[in-house]
């Protein structure tokens, strides 16, 4: 192995599907290679034909992979201000409507060859390895670092039985990011507590919404009105993303609140009753449909009220204090990367919401210093990224190998103890993966231990080899 590293980034989901599993990722390499100092690769992916037209919006759909991989790279490239230089891998995949996520198919690990296994990032561990058959990640990869994007748990206690589901699937997520990863990074307190895990935001903004930042303040020491509308949310129009919450103030305070007027912006399911419960108020309280936040459109409003607490981080309140806005968010684990700026307004009740959308609206914000501009920049979450991966570290965990000692100092005898009982945790968790009842009783999609056809015919992958030498090969 050269001393030069090879990052692989596997993730959840690809553009054009605008979910955070899909752009930060696509960043994160972006950056990681920026320098030239690194190769890396991003490892997304593939849907047939007709699981596009089920994930992908506008009726997006890509003939090949080749077609979706210029369109990513197009993508990136219109919003960075140098030429990424990661090279781009699909893995076959299949898309669960129970679920509403995508779930690998086969052994992913065999995207990346064995000579260029070096560092896997693996976006969403749990996710990635709920149903994993295969090669086992930290044999084929010096080092594994896996990073928690998603509170699943908060997602699943919404349905039935969901305190009882919810127990299993904390579980399940502990089991699998401690025997496949040697290092977790979780975005925020906001989620679920791993074995061997550390809680840093490795997440930036969109250089654009700096630059949006940098254009406000020359205008506010050019004496210019920077910011002439008022107040504005936007986020997927949902009930559990801060509407609910957001509605119920407003309502609560319409009085107290009488010349706010609030723009929401947002497309989804719910987005005919919160139109109409917005309509119920006195207060002035515009629904309009979603859009970029990268659009001008945004770009002159002052305050950016977030109430949610359902995001681990969010990023359009990184957005909105990169442009230079006030944003008024809870006291909640998912805003502690936020409490750092001057601009971000925190409350812990309804009493202080009302007090800080009222400064808000009649101060000016505070310019941001070039240090805060870059702790919200993606160089600077790479930075952090390294150094909560242990990356500028000697490896400490290299590939088992085989002792050729019987005799063992007492904290070898620990290590090799540990690692006997990690071995058969790992066995029974491929021997339950490979069983069909099994995989179909816990939520798989049917028949995805291997590519169909047709995933094969896409990607140019060959016919599965035999059951017999496919086990021998997941036990090395």
């Amino acid at each position: 192995m050269s001393a030069r590293r090879h990052f692989a980034v596997f993730t959840t989901a690809s553009l054009p599907w605008m979910t955070g599993t899909s752009i930060n990722p696509l960043f994160r390499a972006a950056y990681l290679a920026k320098d030239g100092s690194r190769d890396v690769t991003l490892v997304i992916p593939w849907l047939s034909l007709r699981d596009q037209e089920l994930v992908y919006p506008n009726k997006i759909v890509f003939d090949s992979p080749l077609e979706q991989e210029g369109f990513v790279r197009r993508w990136i490239e219109e919003r960075v201000d140098f030429r990424p230089s990661f090279s781009i891998k699909f893995y076959p995949a299949k898309f669960s409507k129970e679920m509403r996520s995508i779930l690998p198919v086969g052994d992913i690990t065999e995207c990346i060859p064995d000579e260029m296994a070096d560092i896997a990032v693996l976006e969403e561990p749990e996710h990635l390895n709920w149903y994993h058959h295969g090669r086992r990640w930290k044999n084929k990869f010096r080092r594994v670092i896996g990073v928690i994007h998603t509170n699943y748990l908060a997602y699943v206690r919404r349905e039935k039985n969901g305190q009882v589901i919810a127990c299993c699937l904390r579980y399940a997520n502990t089991w699998v990011t401690r025997i496949y990863c040697h290092k977790i990074i979780r975005l925020s307190g906001a989620t679920q507590d791993l074995p061997k895990s550390v809680v840093c935001n490795i997440h930036g903004v969109n250089p654009k919404f700096l630059e949006v930042g940098r254009l406000k303040l020359k205008q506010l020491q050019n004496g210019e009105a920077a910011f002439t509308k008022g107040a504005y949310y936007i986020g997927k129009m949902v009930w559990s993303k801060g509407y609910r919450e957001l509605l119920d103030l407003l309502s609560k305070y319409q009085s107290r609140l009488g010349d706010l007027e609030v723009d929401l912006y947002g497309s989804g399911e719910d987005s005919d009753e919160i139109r109409e419960s917005a309509e119920r108020l006195s207060l002035a309280v515009n629904v309009h449909p979603g859009r970029d936040h990268a659009d001008p459109l945004f770009h002159d409003y002052k305050v950016f009220i977030n109430p949610s607490t359902t995001d681990v981080v969010c990023t359009t309140s990184a957005e909105a204090l990169a442009m230079g806005k006030i944003v008024i968010c809870a006291n909640h684990p998912s805003n502690e990367f936020f409490k750092q700026f001057p601009n971000c307004r925190i409350y812990n009740n309804d009493e202080e919401f009302v007090q800080l959308t009222l400064n808000a609206l009649a101060e000016q914000p505070t310019p941001l210093t070039d240090m805060q501009m870059y702790d919200l920049s993606w160089e600077a979450a790479t930075d952090r990224f390294m150094e909560a991966a242990e990356m500028n570290l000697p490896t400490a965990e290299p590939r088992i190998q085989q002792a050729s000692k019987t005799y063992f100092p007492t904290f070898l005898r620990t290590r090799k103890l540990k690692q006997s009982l990690e071995d058969a945790s790992v066995y029974l968790h491929q021997a339950l993966s490979g069983l069909e009842v099994t995989r179909c009783a816990f939520g798989a999609v049917p028949k995805t231990l291997q590519p169909d056809e047709q995933l094969r015919k896409d990607l140019g992958l060959a016919s599965p080899p035999k059951r017999k030498k496919q086990k021998q090969k997941l036990m090395t």
